[in-house]
């Protein structure tokens, strides 16, 4: 059996292994087998693909199914690594131990870091890192010898993304301290800052939000975690800075209120950070295309017509948002007073950011973990005080939580277990007697979204080598998957031998090439990685028509089936679309063999137990005159089940075989065998 031309992808790597739409059947000593199915996960590792240069449609029979796994995951698992690591931030090991009030050996480091949910990734000094940074094979005598941590973040936990929030979380989870209490001071609005919003703003980055750190005290190591925590962050939940862009000033050197505006770059003059010159807006942009860490961020907004600018009472330029900082009103080791804008796209990931910065330094202000609220006008009216420091409550059932992570837990040892975990958490009766735990999420748990992230923080306290391992008293297929074999077993002894394709295709394969227009019902992948994989599909059918178009060289007759999802845009649905399992099958030979299939069709219905009925009739299914354009019109059917149509059946028109480089005469069928359940 011969791959197509198109089964491997030009742009696929001389290393990588080959596409398994090479994989030879013939030498299976019978095409009547069962091909396992993968589980439920099978959807989300075939959406893991997107990134793949391979074009993968194949036949695959059982021996060939660890091959195919292994190929899949440890693909999987390269792309994981190159495109989904979590972050690293890296701490001096002795200031960290003093922040924790201890020191450790290593081992007992890592110790903790384990039962706390993150990991001690690498331990080196800062004369390494330079030396790496620049190259060096020798050491030279920059950066000291100073032991650094590279600890392993999860990626959604912003409050960890500097050394003063792992200390925080080690020490409240090591019950050293309780989990502070951060205040927005109460001040009049007559006295408040503010931040006027220009409506040209809309068209580039609409949203602002803003806070002020008082009497703060910066020491070189503090002051520099600052810096790194909004690099952190700018890497992190903003996206390189396209969702949210953070300036930090010394707000001594300005004068409230502030204007946040959009203008033409000819008209925006300032000084920016760490330069003597003044430039022009548009000449700032061409002066930063030789510079290596800022010109990765000017195409935010080098294209724009206007550029967001932040001003203050007198003018001074605070920040041309996302690119750079203005040098008036830049912080250094002695400033006192600090005011933070964060210009976005997202504004609730804007407040995210705001609120991670400001308690996360707060800490070293005169009067800790309080916060100095600024007022945010819109020109339409609107307006909001920022930042919200206000604590999210939400209820989980105690039985949810024990019997998810799969031990017992009273009330009480559930909340301890919380509270070492950064969430406020007590018992609370329901309405309907059972026990209830009430959790006050403070606003440094972005993460915390639902009780599985409440279940889950219990387990990592509890320890997850503390819960006791057991098999499950009993397994039993769901519904769906237990019919769905039975039919690949009856299809596979009529003669079919089954094939697995790729859950994502291109968008012109739904629509164009099988004659069909584009009617909007599909899934979109976002940025995808290939053409090949644009949207998720809506049939099985050109799944199956690449499948022998890339083997139409291999003796006929070719009889394939597959048994698997399709998934359809769904507003009923809290994620916007559901699945739906279907049944296709395909018979390609000298002729049609459009008999065949029609007898495959009423083979499975008698298999079933439903009875071919005259039109109209409920107990059993009949048939009747379709008009799909990816058949031949008069030489299709529709199949109709209890008044509904179910599936189709026909031979394919030539013009959509044609498109998928296949010579002979095909007939088809695809059904919805969710409706039989």
């Amino acid at each position: 059996m011969k791959g197509s031309p198109a089964a491997t992808s030009p742009s696929q790597a001389a290393g990588d292994p080959p596409s398994p739409a090479a994989v030879n059947f013939s030498s299976c000593s019978s095409r009547r087998f069962l091909f396992f199915q993968l589980p439920a996960i099978r959807f989300f590792q075939r959406a893991a693909i997107l990134s793949s240069n391979f074009s993968c449609d194949f036949i695959c029979p059982s021996h060939h199914l660890l091959q195919l796994l292994l190929f899949s995951l440890a693909h999987r698992h390269q792309r994981e690594g190159r495109y989904a690591t979590m972050p690293t931030v890296s701490v001096g090991r002795d200031r960290l131990y003093a922040a924790l009030g201890k020191t450790y050996t290593q081992e007992e480091f890592e110790d903790l870091c384990f039962c706390f949910g993150i990991e001690l990734d690498d331990v080196t000094t800062e004369k390494a890192i330079i030396r790496k940074e620049k190259h060096l094979e020798e050491e030279g005598d920059e950066g000291d010898d100073e032991i650094i941590y590279k600890i392993e973040v999860p990626a959604n936990r912003y409050d960890l993304l500097c050394l003063e929030g792992i200390a925080l979380a080690l020490r409240i989870f090591n019950k050293q301290q309780e989990m502070p209490t951060y205040k927005v001071v109460d001040i009049s609005k007559s006295s408040m800052l503010q931040m006027h919003v220009k409506p040209e703003t809309s068209s580039i980055r609409p949203f602002v939000v803003c806070a002020v750190l008082r009497d703060v005290t910066f020491d070189e190591a503090s002051y520099n975690s600052f810096i790194d925590l909004q690099d952190k962050l700018h890497q992190n939940i903003c996206r390189r800075r396209t969702l949210v862009a953070i300036g930090t000033h010394d707000l001594d050197t300005l004068e409230g209120p502030f204007t946040y505006e959009a203008l033409p770059p000819s008209d925006i003059n300032f000084v920016p950070l760490k330069q003597a010159k003044n430039f022009r807006a548009d000449e700032l942009m061409e002066f930063y295309k030789s510079d290596l860490k800022l010109k990765k961020y000017l195409h935010i907004i080098e294209t724009s017509q206007v550029f967001p600018i932040i001003y203050d009472r007198n003018r001074t330029v605070l920040s041309l948002p996302p690119i750079i900082n203005g040098a008036h009103s830049a912080i250094t080791l002695k400033t006192k007073n600090v005011f933070i804008e964060c210009t976005a796209t997202d504004l609730t990931k804007a407040k995210i950011v705001l609120n991670t910065m400001v308690t996360t330094f707060s800490e070293y202000c005169k009067r800790k973990y309080e916060v100095e609220p600024v007022e945010v006008i819109y020109s339409d009216g609107r307006s909001y005080v920022c930042p919200d420091l206000s604590v999210y409550n939400m209820e989980v059932p105690l039985p949810y939580i024990s019997g998810s992570i799969g031990v017992s837990l009273e009330a009480e040892e559930v909340t301890s277990l919380l509270n070492r975990m950064q969430l406020r958490a007590e018992k609370s009766a329901a309405n309907d007697n059972q026990c209830n735990i009430k959790v006050l999420v403070p606003p440094t748990r972005s993460d915390v979204l639902h009780a599985c992230d409440v279940m889950e923080d219990v387990a990592i306290a509890y320890g997850y080598n503390n819960i006791p391992k057991r098999k499950p008293a009993s397994v039993k297929p769901l519904p769906l998957n237990e019919f769905s074999d039975l039919m690949r077993l009856e299809i596979a002894m009529n003669g079919f031998t089954e094939v697995l394709t790729w859950i994502l295709c291109s968008r012109k394969e739904i629509s164009s090439m099988l004659n069909r227009k584009d009617d909007k019902i599909e899934a979109i992948i976002g940025n995808p990685r290939s053409s090949d994989f644009e949207v998720v599909r809506t049939t099985l059918m050109p799944g199956i028509l690449k499948t022998v178009g890339h083997n139409k060289d291999h003796p006929k007759p070719i009889k394939i089936f597959e048994v698997g999802d399709v998934v359809l845009l769904d507003e009923k649905k809290d994620v916007g679309a559901s699945n739906r399992r279907q049944l296709a099958a395909l018979y390609c030979g000298a002729n049609s063999g459009f008999e065949l299939i029609h007898c495959l069709v009423d083979r499975i219905m008698e298999v079933i137990g439903t009875p071919f009925v005259p039109v109209g009739d409920d107990t059993g299914y009949y048939i009747q005159r379709s008009d799909e354009p990816e058949f031949l019109p008069g030489r299709q059917a529709s199949i109709i089940y209890k008044r509904k149509r179910i599936g189709i059946f026909g031979i394919v028109h030539p013009e959509v075989l044609n498109n998928f480089d296949i010579p002979d005469p095909c007939s088809f069928v695809e059904i919805d065998i969710e409706s039989f359940l």
